[in-house]
């Protein structure tokens, strides 16, 4: 099918120039002027700030529960953003429906951003979450159930290896993996995957815009060949959780995420891949508003019940 017509009068208004150096201050700061304010976000019943102790330092996380439950699963939730951009601002109407449809308590992750936090700050911190909430158990509303890693884009990247990193230090305590159309190649080589080529141009993110973007992270210090900076590299996904993959049809990172999910099925993982038509990359948190990609959620919430 074509490219959903509401996305398309979006991708219409963008400019068609090439633009200027990237600058990711003014960058964070356009994202946070279009926030909207928070009577007119997604209601959840309850919405607390705290900083979360870890080896890495304090970062600041945001709980969302949307029970009256003390304790249950939760979702360790990381926002996408090229590993530059995003907050827990910017994606707190994906944390707010990911609450409301899985029934479980959301906990978004302020993690460090490069190019002023070198590789791997933002893992460090990604980890130290995971591992304090493990340690604090009902201190912070975990029941000892489920705890799912869930990811949009880079924060998709940041999920899969945040459960490779405590798999392999023997730490198996994550149960679920839900990405949404994963940055899960930086080895970028535009002609190495059909969709780098068939979703060049026209539809939001475009393949030219890869290198740029991704330059900012490897700058930091990661290198693209590093399992935890492109986890396709990764040469052992057995005993990994069982994961959704949910890719878009005009995405140019639609076919690193599908080959990840086969991989993963190769290797023995429970895997479930929804490739959602019509859509580009960021559907779910620019357009999640639209009924056909508000389903992602439902979807998520259901996997995770579904596989408890």
């Amino acid at each position: 099918m074509p490219l959903h017509p509401e996305i398309a009068r979006f991708v219409a208004t963008l400019p068609h120039e090439d633009p200027d150096p990237l600058d990711p201050v003014a960058m964070r700061a356009d994202e946070e002027a279009h926030v909207p304010p928070i009577q007119e976000r997604h209601p959840v019943r309850h919405v607390t700030d705290l900083i979360a102790p870890t080896l890495a330092g304090e970062v600041p996380v945001r709980i969302y529960n949307d029970t009256d439950a003390d304790v249950g699963g939760v979702i360790v939730y990381f926002h996408g953003g090229a590993f530059f951009l995003g907050s827990l601002n910017t994606h707190d109407h994906v944390a707010r429906q990911l609450a409301t449809a899985s029934g479980l308590r959301v906990i978004s992750v302020g993690y460090r951003l490069a190019p002023e936090h070198a590789f791997p700050a933002a893992l460090d911190d990604s980890v130290g979450v995971v591992e304090w909430i493990i340690e604090q158990g009902a201190a912070v509303g975990w029941d000892g159930g489920t705890l799912a890693v869930v990811g949009d884009s880079a924060g998709g990247t940041i999920a899969t290896v945040v459960a490779a990193l405590l798999h392999d230090r023997g730490v198996d305590a994550i149960t679920h993996q839900v990405l949404f159309y994963p940055s899960l190649d930086l080895d970028l080589d535009p002609q190495r995957y059909p969709s780098m080529v068939e979703n060049a141009t026209g539809y939001g993110l475009e393949t030219a815009g890869l290198a740029p973007f991704n330059a900012i992270y490897l700058g930091s210090g990661a290198d693209p060949l590093d399992p935890r900076v492109s986890p396709i590299k990764r040469d052992d996904l057995s005993g990994l959780p069982p994961a959704i993959i949910m890719t878009g049809e005009f995405d140019p990172m639609r076919d690193e995420g599908e080959l990840y999910a086969r991989r993963l099925q190769d290797a023995g993982v429970p895997t479930t891949l929804h490739r959602y038509e019509g859509a580009g990359h960021g559907f779910v948190q620019h357009f999640s508003w639209i009924p056909e990609y508000a389903a992602t959620f439902a979807e998520a919430g259901a996997f995770l019940r579904e596989s408890r």
